[in-house]
């Protein structure tokens, strides 16, 4: 309780920029801010719609206290504009979906790589306290060692996961060369509500919740499911925490399971009887599949007093409650990507 009171004094009245505003985490991290008294600019990908993406799901109260602004990252000077006057900015926005990118591996880099670069030189250009930047656990590729560090070799093994690898290292290269104050956070398959079914979560969910077969891709690849608000926990230690700048931090469970036992025990809590299919057409290519990833926290535990507090468990069950109330925001059964 001390701790959380801590966290609240310390973004009380903060300015604050989020880009990718509209997306999972992104939504919940804004929220979390505004209850926290930060004054919060979100950034949102313009479109003809004036759709703010997922903070359409935030409670009035928290979108009336929002600056809601929509733009491109890839336009400078947009980014410009954001980024100034703010004191802390989290750089979440990027196109995140790795079969998009087997499509559109030029837009994924472009999106990713020139956006990234352009919060970079905002920022360091208006003087802004830190920087938060999202990694992602897929620029490890595939486990080499039986657990993540951050000093783990990284393997570009996707379009997608190649973009961040390149946005990471833009970070750390300003960070060297201007002094500019960043962190760089690197979630491990974070999940809860709201997620789309682009992630294997929701997907087994959803189909559990409505159909008897339940249509995957591979059941032997091995994950770390991070819950939604541990995450967010992570992001906004990693602000706050002193003599971090430069540093990297894994923001896992470093607990693992297959996608195989995963579904079964979806399947389970949801109390149905349906059966597990592998579709081709979620099948990866062999080598661009991601096999095995388990993290070691250690270094967040000890540099950021961070350490996830919801159990894969107890996750499931609240993201299975919140998706059975709001299944008219899924087209179940459709391969999302």
């Amino acid at each position: 309780m001390q701790k959380d009171q801590i966290m609240k004094d310390f973004w009380k009245k903060k300015k604050v920029l989020v880009t990718g505003a509209g997306g999972f985490i992104g939504s919940h991290l804004v929220e979390r801010l505004v209850e926290d008294g930060a004054s919060v600019r979100a950034f949102v990908r313009y479109n003809s719609r004036a759709d703010p993406g997922l903070l359409r799901m935030a409670s009035p109260e928290i979108v009336s206290k929002l600056e809601i602004i929509g733009g491109d990252l890839r336009d400078l000077d947009a980014v410009r504009r954001v980024v100034e006057g703010c004191e802390f900015v989290f750089h979440l926005g990027a196109l995140i979906s790795i079969p998009y990118s087997y499509l559109h591996p030029a837009e994924v880099a472009e999106s990713n790589l020139i956006g990234t670069l352009n919060v970079l030189m905002a920022c360091r250009d208006f003087g802004i306290q830190r920087l938060i930047h999202t990694s992602t656990s897929e620029v490890y590729g595939t486990a080499l060692t039986p657990v993540i560090d951050e000093s783990h070799p990284l393997q570009g093994q996707s379009p997608y996961s190649a973009s961040k690898i390149g946005a990471d290292k833009l970070a750390e290269s300003f960070h060297c060369t201007y002094g500019l104050p960043v962190v760089i956070v690197r979630p491990f398959n974070t999940y809860g509500p709201r997620q789309s079914a682009r992630a294997v979560i929701p997907t087994i969910i959803t189909q559990a919740i409505t159909m008897n077969t339940i249509r995957l891709g591979s059941l032997n690849t091995i994950r770390d499911f991070t819950y939604v608000e541990d995450t967010v926990n992570g992001f906004l230690c990693a602000a706050a925490a002193k003599d971090v700048d430069g540093c990297t931090f894994n923001l896992g469970t470093g607990q693992e399971i297959s996608i195989g036992e995963l579904s079964d025990r979806i399947i389970q809590k949801v109390g149905t009887y349906a059966r597990i299919e592998v579709d081709p057409a979620r099948i990866r290519p062999s080598r661009s599949e991601v096999k095995r990833l388990l993290s070691d926290n250690s270094l967040a535990r000890e540099r950021l007093d961070w350490a996830p507090a919801v159990s894969l468990d107890d996750g499931l069950d609240k993201t299975i409650s919140w998706i059975e109330a709001n299944l008219s925001h899924y087209r179940v059964g459709v391969y999302e990507f």
